[in-house]
């Protein structure tokens, strides 16, 4: 396999862009792009709808917020910030979910996989769970094998959130908040966290990531929705067609921990600079697939760190013509191809998920970047705020 040695000057570019961009406290600016289902409802979005959806052991009750614009509907609990789903109209205005989850809370807290769940204080997966921050050591609650992943045993994704409703002219939204604790799953620092979902009037789902510290830490936050465009419960997602903006990603070692080589795409199966469908390459002989039982891997955005989002992957499913377009200021995306679905878990709509029945997108900084001084800083200080925006434009 080709590979190349990190590009530290760009990587330190952007590195120090991004700090302007937070400093200067830009707000990104939605880029999506105006399909069908978006023109079909321009004039603005219903107000969202709250209702019980079931309670915690012990007794925390949870709240799922309806929201619809544009074209697109949107469910999202209280409990990780869960997309617990998407709706969208095929190319016959015909409406399907097309994100994984449950219709309960209980599996949720049992079994998920981070369904539709918001992800911090770091996703993606630090080595061992250790780093060092002004020559002190961490070490983090340790969740996947020897090594931390998406925050630990009990991260973002596992708390209840504070959640607001909000209508912005022809937008519609939730404002989720949390704050997690100095020293949660070994993480230094008071973590005041605010997350935004919009829906636009054209149907965009956008995310505006915000958090700020008492103490210098470090922060990666995402989304993981699992996403089958054909819709949820029907079968495999590797017949999508996919394009990533990227032509280097993070190799890995047998933990799904980056080497810290940035390694070209190009003659490999992870090049998808041209659209390609998933099944093309999956299942090819690569050493890197093996160790990911498939697609588990960061790529290293061409566009690097932005202060606005820019386009950066498209997904589409033939069958139906439902399309999903990415905008992020973010510099890496995680595309996972659903690997570890092993069918063991009931969806929303009582059909059993299998291997490679979903996919996700997610957007963020390289895994084990505290380990890891060639990749972009994601370190934060007080006095300093962390922003990040990702949009999901819809087409079909």
């Amino acid at each position: 396999m080709e590979r190349n040695r990190p590009d530290r000057n760009r990587l330190e570019s952007n590195r120090r862009t991004f700090i302007a961009t937070a400093a200067a406290g830009l707000t990104a600016v939605t880029v999506g792009t105006t399909g069908t289902a978006g023109t079909a409802h321009a004039s603005g979005g219903r107000k969202p709808v709250k209702e019980l959806f079931g309670k915690l052991a012990d007794g925390t009750k949870i709240y799922r917020w309806s929201l619809e614009n544009g074209g697109t509907r949107l469910k999202v609990l209280s409990y990780g910030g869960i997309v617990q789903s998407l709706e969208l109209p095929d190319r016959r205005g015909r409406y399907a979910n097309v994100s994984l989850g449950f219709d309960n809370i209980e599996d949720y807290v049992a079994s998920s996989p981070y369904f539709g769940a918001l992800i911090g204080r770091y996703g993606n997966r630090i080595d061992k769970g250790k780093f060092s921050l002004d020559g002190k050591s961490h070490q983090l609650s340790v969740n996947d094998g020897e090594n931390s992943l998406h925050g630990g045993a009990k991260g973002f994704d596992k708390r209840v959130w504070d959640v607001e409703s909000f209508t912005s002219g022809p937008d519609v939204g939730l404002v989720l908040r949390y704050t997690g604790a100095d020293g949660e799953m070994g993480y230094p620092g008071t973590l005041r966290t605010k997350v935004t979902y919009t829906l636009t009037r054209r149907g965009d789902w956008r995310i505006d990531y915000e958090a700020t510290t008492d103490k210098a830490t470090v922060v990666n936050l995402t989304s993981h929705v699992y996403w089958n465009l054909a819709g949820e419960g029907r079968g495999s997602a590797h017949d999508h067609e996919l394009s990533i903006a990227a032509s280097r990603y993070t190799p890995v070692d047998k933990g799904l921990i980056p080497t810290g080589e940035l390694a070209a795409v190009a003659g490999t199966p992870f090049d998808f600079r041209r659209t390609k469908t998933v099944a093309e390459d999956v299942r090819q002989e690569n050493q890197q697939l093996l160790y990911g039982q498939g697609f588990d891997h960061n790529w290293v955005l061409d566009k690097g760190i932005t202060g606005r989002p820019e386009h950066v992957a498209t997904l589409r499913d033939p069958s139906s013509g439902r399309t999903l377009k990415v905008a992020t200021t973010e510099p890496g995306l995680q595309f996972y191809s659903g690997n570890f679905l092993d069918g063991t878990l009931v969806g929303t709509g009582g059909g059993i998920y299998r291997q490679g029945d979903a996919l996700c997108l997610e957007t963020q900084h390289f895994p084990d970047s505290p380990n890891q001084p060639a990749f972009p800083s994601t370190v934060l200080r007080p006095g300093r705020t962390y922003r990040t925006t990702t949009v999901h434009s819809f087409d079909s």
